[in-house]
């Protein structure tokens, strides 16, 4: 038996959702004998992600993809290749396949499953044994318990929910294995990306975040969000009205339909707390909310709640800060 992750990586280094799905899949390799682990990698002159690979303990070996098709993740291009391995494997072949539930692993992993005639096992939080799995519903407010039967498991990974592998100073020697790249599908193409640059750490990956919601009234008001992000050095978020309302990019949602976080303190401004909303920041170890609504959702959930009109209580806190450093 072997477990394939697919890395997930912008042609120079992994990214930290990967780091996880590793910790996820380590889990499910110490509970099936004789088990290896394989990482795989698609992409383009990606020859510094498969080096970062080689300081990860644990596997048995990186597979590769490196072609022009693969350049940028494409659904219709990553997919076949994946199912093509998959079946390839004979004697040793793959019994789970995980990625992380990102936007792109949300992308191509259904297709792979349905190349495969197999249920995919969305956002897995934890693993009970090789076969079943527990994962979030309703928004969060229950957990489901799901065991497969399918000969191969096709699953997303939350990646919150499990701690990053620590990538080791030295370089392992795990053999490399490049893989014959399949030709362009066809089906999709590459327009542009509108990448929002920012010197303040990634949502995802932040241990203190900060969040506007509804309550912030005006995108220019998030400059109150960024002047005491920036005493933090957290990131910055907003919840989905704050997003629909036009006062941030949408890159910045935190949320069921946003991003799935778990800072060690997340700070919720002005947001009332729909269920959406609480949804994504549950795995958060504090959450403190500031609210002017003592009835806000927001404060059922909190660590520590301030009922407070935000447009005081955030240069308060900035100027304190401040005087703290």
């Amino acid at each position: 038996m072997t477990v394939l992750v697919i890395a997930e990586h912008d042609n120079n280094k992994l990214q930290a959702a990967t780091l996880s799905v590793l910790s996820a899949a380590s889990e499910l390799v110490s509970q099936i004998m004789d088990c290896e682990l394989h990482l795989l990698i698609v992409g383009h002159e990606c020859q510094s992600v498969v080096d970062m690979a080689q300081g990860i303990a644990g596997l048995s070996k990186i597979l590769i993809a490196d072609h022009q098709v693969y350049q940028v993740p494409l659904a219709e291009n990553i997919a076949p290749i994946i199912v093509s391995l998959a079946q390839e494997q004979g004697s040793t072949n793959y019994s789970h396949i995980l990625t992380s539930a990102s936007t792109t692993g949300k992308d191509y992993q259904p297709r792979i499953a349905a190349l495969l005639d197999v249920a995919q096992i969305s956002d897995i939080v934890s693993i009970e044994s090789a076969d079943t799995f527990k994962r979030p519903i309703y928004a969060g407010n229950a957990i489901a318990t799901v065991q497969s039967s399918d000969n191969i498991k096709v699953l997303t990974v939350r990646s919150s929910a499990f701690p990053a592998v620590s990538l080791a100073a030295s370089i392992n020697q795990v053999p490399v294995v490049q893989l014959a790249p399949q030709a362009d599908s066809g089906k999709s193409a590459f327009i542009h990306a509108e990448l929002t640059q920012s010197s303040r750490p990634e949502l995802t990956t932040a241990q203190v975040i900060i969040s506007g919601g509804r309550g912030m009234q005006s995108a220019d008001n998030f400059e109150l969000l960024y002047t005491l992000a920036d005493q933090l050095n957290a990131a910055v978020g907003a919840s989905r009205a704050a997003v629909d309302a036009g006062f941030v990019a949408n890159d910045l949602q935190v949320g069921q339909t946003g991003k799935i976080v778990a800072p060690d303190l997340y700070i919720a401004v002005g947001i009332s707390g729909a269920i959406q909303h609480i949804a994504g920041i549950m795995g958060s170890k504090v959450i403190v909310a500031i609210n002017n609504d003592p009835d806000a959702p927001i404060f059922d959930v909190a660590d520590y709640g301030l009922v407070a009109d935000l447009f005081e209580a955030l240069p308060e806190l900035t100027t304190a800060l401040k005087a703290k450093a």
